[in-house]
């Protein structure tokens, strides 16, 4: 093992809602994989995927790096400001929800298998207000503190904060992750709705098991203590009824098995490409439209959110101008060797 080393207008898609609005509808179901099965370990075609440590040597641009009970991680520095990435494997997964799991939209099947040929880096929380300050000089965020993540940023906002932090720190080499990167990490090998198991839905705003893990419209109102909250108490069915609401610092809940706090929950994900629609083949790598002004996957759910909408499988999209205060991002880099 080793050690450390030292604004504009609100957009809502039709399924993007708020927590006291009426629940979205279904959408167009392609079909069900039926009888194929996941392979247990990656199909030959793909190269083994040693960590970028393996021979303990640290990226150029890590300023700590080690080994813990998660995973690999790389972590680099801003001053005093340090921002740690988790090392993601390649390998093979079920992408999408099977028929029967609760809460399921039509749009996450049929259900197939994913192949991700290359492993990368992503950062383990969602990016802080503290960063994108410290990158971009300013702050849009409604819930204004620096170790909550940063909020009202669009996709085209995101492209910029790439562009900068590149400037800090060479060779960092940041992007967003593509849709089914976000997955693979998300689930970290697991196969169920939530990264640490099954889903029951008893409410609209009320299912139990992502109390662990998850900041949603059920929890999020629990101890919230800034002037700026949202009135929540309306919202049906809550887990925790609270008259006020919003995002909560990051890593405040339990993290997946890879180390990746909030990946549910807490702000939506930008992702890089757009919605494919899914069929019953096995991809390689797969990408969503990439156009320019092309509407942009989000992914996770927030903390303004239905109990449904937080699960590793459900996926919205957004035009790349759209900004609101339940919409952040999380950074990924492709390890080149």
């Amino acid at each position: 093992m080793f050690g450390v080393q030292t604004q504009g207008p609100r957009r809502v898609s039709s399924a993007h809602q708020r927590c006291g609005e009426p629940s979205p509808g279904g959408r167009l179901l392609s079909g069900l994989i039926g009888a194929l099965m996941l392979p247990t370990a990656p199909p030959r075609s793909i190269a083994p995927s040693p960590h970028p440590l393996v021979k303990a040597a640290a990226p150029a641009w890590a300023s700590e790096w080690g080994e813990d009970r998660f995973g690999v991680f790389a972590a680099f520095s801003l001053g005093d400001l340090v921002q740690r990435l988790r090392w993601i494997p390649a390998g093979v997964f079920r992408m999408g929800s099977p028929e029967d799991e609760p809460g399921r939209f039509k749009d996450e099947g049929p259900q197939h298998v994913v192949q991700i040929g290359r492993g990368f880096w992503l950062f383990d929380t969602q990016c802080t207000q503290a960063l994108w300050t410290r990158v971009m000089g300013e702050n849009p965020s409604r819930f204004q503190s620096p170790d909550r993540p940063v909020e009202q940023v669009s996709w085209d906002d995101v492209q910029r904060f790439l562009e900068r932090i590149e400037g800090e720190v060479p060779g960092l080499g940041l992007r967003l992750p593509t849709e089914a990167q976000w997955e693979h990490a998300c689930r970290a090998g697991t196969g169920e709705a939530l990264y640490q198991g099954p889903i029951e839905i008893l409410g609209q705003n009320n299912a139990p098991a992502l109390d662990l893990i998850a900041w949603y419209g059920g929890n999020s109102g629990v101890g919230f203590e800034l002037a700026d909250g949202y009135d929540s108490s309306t919202w049906p069915e809550m887990q925790y009824p609270n008259p006020k609401s919003g995002t909560h610092p990051v890593a405040g809940k339990a993290p997946n098995p890879w180390g990746l706090y909030d990946m549910l929950g807490n702000v939506w994900e930008w992702c890089a490409d757009g919605a494919r629609t899914y069929d019953a083949r096995w991809e390689q790598d797969p990408i969503g439209p990439l156009d320019a002004g092309a509407d942009r996957v989000v992914r996770g759910g927030s903390w303004d959110y239905h109990a449904r909408g937080c699960r590793c499988a459900y996926r919205d999209r957004n035009a790349p101008a759209d900004r609101d205060d339940n919409l952040g991002f999380r950074c990924a880099r492709v390890q080149e060797s």
